[in-house]
């Protein structure tokens, strides 16, 4: 049997998690025989087990498992005796299919094949090794701001639904949903009736407190207010959606407060970083983009050793699958989500910011790809031009992009102004 590469642990364990209790299957560092067995996933016991080990075994023990982040992760990380390493789900989805074709499943064998797959083969499996705690926490920071981003878009959506059965004319006033000015003012007028009752001084008061200061905007919108014609008159329908309204009123008020938390705490972590300056001089990045690409990249070079790794991980590079004369390309379903996420809408920021970037979508389209399609085919050049740069920590130069470009003769630099080279 095979061992892992570099050092020698003194205990080998495959562990299968789930959310209330975790199996595990250990082999001495010995090759010796093999044990079953089953903790509960609370502090204690899993302290109990993890120090159990390291009294039985001493040294360093070898965890496999199929995560690289979650509760128990994190549980086992603060070990310095136990090291991670993770498997991937899928790869471990297919080996046990390679033994059981009737696709039976138990917890305690997948911790067994999980433990089988890191002997076996060592060089898929690479130990987890934790960055820095501010990369680390900026990395979390950034993922839950955009959980909560779709959350806003969520309740927005519902809340636009709602008003529409009722009071669809405040549609009209407000061009963002999005906005504390517009939670506010349903909150304090959330069916037309009662704006209808409010006096214009109070009206235009309202709108001065939340900084509108364009006369003709506060005059338009009184005005529409005092035009306005009731969509229904049934008290049903007008009652069960006002109070529908106030709900999702309170709930985006929510959402939009954290929000800005999480930007002020980004803010304040994201320039601490190493790379900052380099991933902030990018072409469209931003205060939103910046540190998102920072967590991508990460700070560990030796991670991605060439672009091609980082293009495959993100889930940005293609597939292709053939089979006699039947091709078929098609996009990565097994990877990291929130990184894919970040380089394709990175890439789209680029389009109207960067010369060779608007180019390179418009010559995309033009051979028939889709808009999804050319913003990640943009984003798998991007990945490998920032790639070099991290690498080299050389800040991007589009001048110096370009020139390159003419010197390749490029056709994306065929209608370039004589004023940017």
């Amino acid at each position: 049997m095979s061992m892992p590469r570099g050092p020698t642990f003194s205990a080998y364990v495959g562990l299968d998690w789930a959310d209330a209790k975790h199996d595990f299957c250990l082999q001495p560092g010995d090759a010796g025989e093999r044990e079953f067995g089953r903790f509960v996933h609370k502090p204690d016991q899993i302290d109990a087990w993890a120090r159990g080990l390291k009294e039985r075994f001493g040294g360093t023990i070898a965890v496999a498992l199929e995560l690289t982040k979650g509760p128990i992760v994190y549980a086992l990380q603060k070990y310095d005796f136990i090291v991670l390493f993770p498997v991937n789900p899928s790869m471990l989805a297919k080996y046990r299919e390679a033994f059981h074709p009737s696709h039976a499943k138990d917890d305690p064998t997948d911790a067994e094949l999980a433990l089988d797959l890191m002997l076996r083969y060592p060089e898929q499996c690479v130990p987890l090794h934790p960055q820095s705690v501010a990369m680390r926490t900026l990395g979390h920071l950034v993922e839950h701001r955009r959980r909560l981003v779709d959350d806003r878009k969520r309740t927005t959506n519902r809340l636009v639904d709602a008003l529409k059965q009722c009071f669809p004319q405040v549609l009209d006033w407000f061009e963002r949903r999005d906005t504390l000015v517009f939670c506010d003012f349903l909150t304090r007028w959330p069916t037309l009736t009662q704006v209808k009752h409010a006096r214009t001084a109070t009206l235009e008061g309202f709108f001065h407190d939340h900084n509108v200061r364009r006369p003709h905007l506060i005059a338009e919108r009184v005005d529409g207010i005092r035009h306005a014609m009731p969509l229904t008159e049934d008290i049903a329908v007008i009652q069960s959606y006002r109070l529908l309204t106030l709900a999702l009123v309170d709930q985006l008020r929510v959402t939009l407060q954290a929000i800005a938390r999480f930007d002020q705490e980004i803010a304040a972590i994201a320039p601490t970083l190493p790379d900052y300056s380099l991933f902030n001089t990018l072409p469209g990045s931003g205060p939103i983009l910046t540190p998102r690409l920072q967590t991508a990249f990460g700070e560990q070079r030796e991670r991605f050793q060439n672009a091609g790794q980082l293009q495959r991980y993100s889930g940005v590079a293609p597939v292709t699958q053939r089979s006699g004369k039947k091709s078929w390309v098609h996009w990565r379903w097994q990877c990291p989500i929130f990184v894919r996420q970040t380089f394709v809408e990175w890439a789209a920021q680029t389009i109207n910011k960067s010369f060779w970037a608007g180019a390179f979508y418009r010559q995309q389209r033009a051979k028939g790809s889709s808009h999804q399609v050319a913003v990640r085919a943009l984003a798998f050049k991007w990945i490998r031009i920032v790639h070099r740069c991290w690498q080299t920590r050389t800040p991007y130069d589009e001048s110096r992009y370009l020139m390159a470009l003419q010197l390749r003769g490029s056709p994306l630099v065929a209608r370039l102004p004589a004023k940017t080279t």
